[in-house]
C-alpha cells in the first residue's frame, strides 16, 4: 500500500469513528428520554406499538481486586500474571 493509499485510509477510518461516535451520543440521548418517560411512569417495563422495552435492576457480585491486593497483597501476587496485547491507535 502506498502512502497516499495510507494516508487516505486513516482519514477515512477517523471520519468512520467520528460518524460512530455522533451516532453512539445520538443512541444514547435517545435512550435517556425513553429512559426519562418509564421513570415518569414509575414502571420498569411497558409495551410500545411490537416493542417491549424493559429497564430492569440488575444486581451483581464483582471481586474487589484492589482491596484484597491492599490486604493481602501477597496471595495477590501469588496468583496475578502478566499478559501482553496490542493495542492500535492513530492520533
Amino acid at each position: 500500500m502506498s502512502a497516499n493509499e495510507l494516508t487516505s485510509k486513516v482519514r477515512e477510518l477517523k471520519e468512520l469513528k467520528a460518524m460512530a461516535d455522533e451516532l453512539a451520543a445520538e443512541i444514547t440521548a435517545i435512550e435517556d428520554e425513553i429512559k426519562a418517560e418509564m421513570t415518569a411512569r414509575n414502571t420498569e417495563e411497558m409495551t410500545v406499538d411490537v416493542f417491549k422495552i424493559r429497564w430492569t435492576r440488575v444486581t451483581s457480585n464483582r471481586f474487589d481486586s484492589k482491596a484484597f491486593k491492599a490486604t493481602h497483597a501477597d496471595l495477590y501476587a501469588q496468583y496475578t500474571k502478566q499478559t501482553e496485547s496490542r493495542r492500535f491507535s492513530i492520533a
